[in-house]
């Protein structure tokens, strides 16, 4: 067993053919190689599988059924193998309660700072709010009015009924013989009428001028007066124009009574009923009716149907009750909706509130309360659409956490706050000081680190209060990195996929010293990556191929970067060499000037009053570093911009002054990164809904037309000849009470997935099954002379893969190869003409190779006519654009201007754009240009070697230091309750 490193023999799950493979513990391994060549199924299937699923094997069984259950992966053997924490881009994240500061933890830690050191100010008034002492109340009365006189009062409340002459009594028994009335002080046994004011008695308690000799009188009587007043006291000060100061006990405004709650960390958290808006149950957002959606078209009338959802038959009594109820009020029915007057506008959707006619609200109020029916429902998401909050206004919790403010600031308006701000404002936010100040540095400093690490892998520019589903996959990665940097874990193995995604190759360099910080904890780290940059800075490189597919699989180079240009048989090494290229375009389509879409005045989120032309029938891509606009313009501004002028039902668009050109485009198309279908079911021919055509050859076989079979009898998904034991899935499962569960073949088809009376028919010579399981370069030749399937599967080959099996299930796929099934359904459809296709980093989990390859798809593309804009940040893609769009200069509040526009020698040549200082060494030198990262040393954590534990305080330990070493039988011992259990258990 070799102690220095993980080893991994015989190798075979997916396409990896019995691989040996050495990881090095405690150093940064690179896994590379073509998109398909086993990246994925070498770090995240045998590696990280194994090293999760022999750390779960150590719980017992109870807490074993509670966790994720990973099956064994197919190798001989592993040796060495580490616990294991993966952290990638396919764990989606679907609620809406999650977002930047709670995946970080952040939001946990500003709870807890906001309970302890949070100062509560009046809703009302504006006044800080605290608690009074006679202490604090004696200091401050000291400090604002030495040498006045002062009046210590406290009110008590008259009891209906009670006569004045008995309360007086009272009050004269318990030794008061002054109350304040409406001039002034007056003697209690000579008032024959009760002093009330506001149903109360406002009491004398002590008259004094405020001296410091008089201390300890004034705290005395303060006292008194605090628990005669029920908490409550006042000081009138004659010298002061009888001016009032009130104090209280009670977490209240002392001058007009506010009363805040108490802070618990649960009240400012939107997760917890006790701190959630009410209105919108912590989400920020409520659904409401969408006005836009409802009368799409201004320019019609009502009778020409301008209330959408009532042009329908099925809504003919709503449009005729509509018609009457205008006839009734004088409501024109023949003038367009845009020219109505504002008020006739508002009787027709709310009504007269004669019960005659509802209106439009009203009767989408109706359908809200049957929603259980599922019609109603896909009929009610056509015309609704999600608003900020009117009671929260987006911030999520109730008013009462919003009363208390850190330096100024409440939660919400913290939450708000870019990274980079937040960690500005943490690094110079001073404690108060009292007894929270100890506990509450504790947390600031965990707040500070956490900030501290987003900044670091360049995420400056997000919020805490983005939502994390609407993050990019690199995004979603390197905050996931930056938790396990707060973890502080050691000697664990972290497997990450691609976490340069979305980065700008200026960032890349903080992405790598994060990466080594990791490493230098004592981790080992196991990166999949393509970029240059990231493969040089590591410790050990594998490098996976020749090819994808089955033609890959093996290792085709293992050892350090720098020896990595000797592999012969490395497609990544004749790139990083410079021996392959992707060449320039040997001419650049030029921008015509009355061919542009032109986006004017767009100031959604960080732009900046944007005004960008776009030419059209070319290859355009936006550029700019993280948080610069890019996804803003693109999507929310262009794309639902252009989606809401067709009709067609989408979130609310960005705003702008308008998009003009738009009536040049037929269609938008836009591709995401949005994960593809998960379900088994799923393969790349039903994807692409070349399954039909292929059924429909089967169902007219000779064969098949006499038993009378049609062609949704080849077809797994619905009963007919599918085998109904396993309902075409091919396989049963097993479930097992406290292991994974066991999937085995179908006892009655033996995986066939379908009857064997149905495998009888033939088409030239192959059963449905058969057919599945060829390759696509397969399909392609067996089905040459059947273009309805060819048309559907050249995509697949002209994007690299051929070499996916028809019915090979998608949830299989590596990263890059679902992408390309994604980008091929797309290319593979001809559309409308002069459609607008939007791509979204289309080389995420692609090699440098097959970046070639897609960008020979981009140029037929826009041969055809059509028009192409991605995002990307990929210098090998922005060096072959027509056009590049560069926002900027930096992220978030310093971005979402236009730093530069037109061909990417414009870009290189332009001062002050940081894709242009890139871009121009890759149009200098013509290859890929990455400098190579020295390693770093590892730190004196790691060279220790010791488990270190300081101040621990858990139970009766008293700021316990002491180091424990690694790799060691460690024995405590001490008497019964010394704090031995406390130590290695709750510490």
């Amino acid at each position: 067993m070799d102690p220095s490193a993980i080893v991994v023999v015989g190798a075979r799950e997916h396409n990896l053919k019995g691989i040996d493979v050495r990881v090095p513990l405690n150093a940064m391994t690179v896994v590379t190689g073509v998109s398909g060549s086993g990246k994925s199924s070498l770090a995240f299937d045998i590696l990280y599988a194994e090293g999760q699923r022999r750390y779960v094997e150590s719980f017992s069984t109870y807490a074993r059924q509670f966790l994720d259950r990973m099956d064994r992966p197919r190798v001989e053997r592993i040796e060495g193998i580490l616990p294991a924490v993966a952290i990638d881009q396919r764990r989606p994240v679907k609620t809406s309660r999650s977002t930047v500061g709670t995946m970080t933890e952040l939001h946990d830690h500003l709870k807890l700072l906001f309970a302890k050191v949070g100062v509560p100010y009046c809703r009302q008034c504006g006044r800080a709010v605290a608690r009074d002492s006679q202490e604090s109340a004696a200091r401050d009365l000291l400090a604002a009015h030495a040498g006045e006189r002062a009046l210590v009062t406290f009110s008590v409340s008259a009891p209906a009924g009670l006569p004045w002459a008995e309360m007086r009594s009272g009050l004269l028994a318990a030794g008061y013989v002054r109350a304040l009335g409406p001039d002034g002080p007056i003697e209690l046994d000579a008032a024959e009428t009760a002093p009330v004011a506001g149903g109360l008695v406002t009491v004398i308690q002590d008259r004094l001028r405020l001296r410091t000799a008089e201390r300890a009188r004034l705290v005395d009587s303060l006292e008194q007066a605090l628990r005669h007043g029920r908490g409550r006291a006042a000081a009138v000060l004659p010298d002061a124009g009888d001016r009032v100061e009130r104090f209280s006990t009670a977490l209240e405004c002392a001058a007009c009574g506010f009363a805040v709650r108490d802070p618990v960390p649960n009240l400012f958290s939107f997760n917890s009923p006790l701190g959630a808006c009410e209105t919108c149950r912590g989400f920020g957002r409520v659904i409401d009716l969408d006005l836009d959606l409802v009368v799409p078209d201004p320019r019609r009338t009502i009778l020409e149907g301008a209330i959408k959802p009532w042009s329908t038959k099925a809504t003919s009594w709503e449009r005729g009750t509509l018609v009457k109820f205008c006839r009734r009020r004088g409501i024109p029915t023949d003038v367009p909706w845009g020219e109505l007057d504002p008020a006739e506008r508002e009787l027709v959707l709310d009504g007269d509130g004669r019960g005659q006619y509802p209106g439009v609200r009203g009767w989408f109020r109706w359908l809200e309360g049957r929603t259980y029916r599922m019609h109603v429902r896909v009929f009610l998401s056509r015309y609704r659409t999600y608003r900020l909050c009117p009671a929260c206004g987006g911030a999520r919790v109730r008013p009462e956490a919003l009363d208390f403010r850190v330096g100024g600031k409440t939660i919400a308006e913290i939450a708000r706050l870019p990274i980079g701000e937040a960690a500005t404002f943490f690094d110079a936010l001073a404690l108060p000081a009292g007894q929270a100040e100890e506990a509450a540095g504790l947390i600031l400093d965990e707040i500070r680190s956490r900030l501290g690490y987003l900044v670091a892998v360049g995420l400056e520019y997000l919020t805490l209060d983005r939502q994390s589903r609407t993050l990019s996959g690199g995004e979603l990665e390197r905050v996931d990195l930056t938790t396990a940097l707060g973890s502080a874990l050691v000697n664990t193995l972290y497997v990450l996929d691609e976490p340069s995604i979305g980065l700008h190759p200026r960032d890349t360099e903080r992405l790598i010293r994060i990466l080594h910080r990791l490493r230098d904890q004592g981790n080992t780290v196991v990166v999949v990556e393509h970029d240059p940059a990231i493969i040089r800075a590591a410790d050990h490189t594998i490098d996976l191929g020749p090819g994808a597919g089955e033609r890959g699989g093996e290792v085709v180079f293992a050892g350090p970067p720098a020896a990595l240009g000797q592999a012969r048989r490395s497609l990544t090494a004749e790139y990083l060499t410079g021996h392959r290229t992707i060449p320039l375009p040997a001419e650049r389509r030029r921008p015509l000037p009355g061919l542009m879409l032109g986006i004017r005045a767009a100031s959604a989120n960080n732009l900046r009053d944007l005004d960008v032309d776009i030419p059209l029938a070319c290859f355009v891509v936006v550029t700019g570093v993280s948080g610069s606009g890019k996804s803003t313009l693109v999507e929310e501004v262009l794309y639902r911009g252009l989606k809401k002028r067709q009709g067609a039902p989408v979130a609310t668009p960005g705003t702008c002054r308008g998009i003009e050109g738009a009536e040049r485009i037929a269609e938008v198309i836009l591709v995401d990164q949005a994960a593809i279908g998960s379900t088994p079911r799923a393969n790349p021919v039903t994807y692409l809904r070349a399954f039909d055509a292929i059924r429909a050859c089967f169902a007219r076989t000779e064969e098949a037309r006499l038993r009378h079979y049609t062609a949704a009898t080849f077809s797994f998904n619905v009963p007919g000849g599918r085998c109904e034991t396993c309902t075409g899935e091919g396989f049963e499962r097993v479930e097992m009470q406290f292991l994974s569960d066991v999937y085995v073949p179908c006892a009655e088809c033996g995986g066939a997935r379908f009857q064997a009376e149905v495998l009888e028919v033939r088409f030239r010579g192959r059963s449905i099954r058969e057919v599945l399981d060829l390759t696509v370069a397969e399909a392609l030749e067996f089905f040459a002379d059947v273009p309805e399937v060819t048309s559907r599967l050249v995509p697949l080959a002209d994007v690299g893969l051929d070499y996916l099996r028809l019915g090979q299930p998608l949830s299989t796929l590596s990263g890059g190869e679902a992408q390309r099934v994604k980008l091929a359904a797309h290319l593979g459809r001809e559309g409308k003409a002069h459609t607008l296709f939007l791509f979204d980093e289309p080389t995420t989990g692609l090699h440098l190779a097959d970046i070639a390859r897609l960008l020979a798809c981009f140029a037929r593309l826009v041969a055809r006519g059509h028009s192409l804009l991605v995002i990307e940040h990929h210098l090998e893609v922005v060096k072959c654009a027509d056009w590049v769009i560069d926002l900027g200069p930096e992220g978030g509040a310093d971005g979402g201007r236009l730093v530069a526009a037109g061909s990417p020698e414009t870009i290189a040549a332009t001062p002050g754009s940081n894709t242009g200082r890139f871009l121009a060494e890759v149009l200098r030198e013509g290859a890929v240009v990455a400098e190579a990262t020295p390693a770093l040393a590892a730190s004196p954590a790691a060279a220790n070697g010791n488990i270190r534990i300081v101040g621990a305080r858990e139970h009766n330990l008293r700021d316990l230091s002491l180091e424990l070493p690694r790799d060691r039988l460690i024995v405590l011992t001490g008497l019964s309750g010394s704090g031995k259990s406390s130590l290695a258990f709750d510490v």
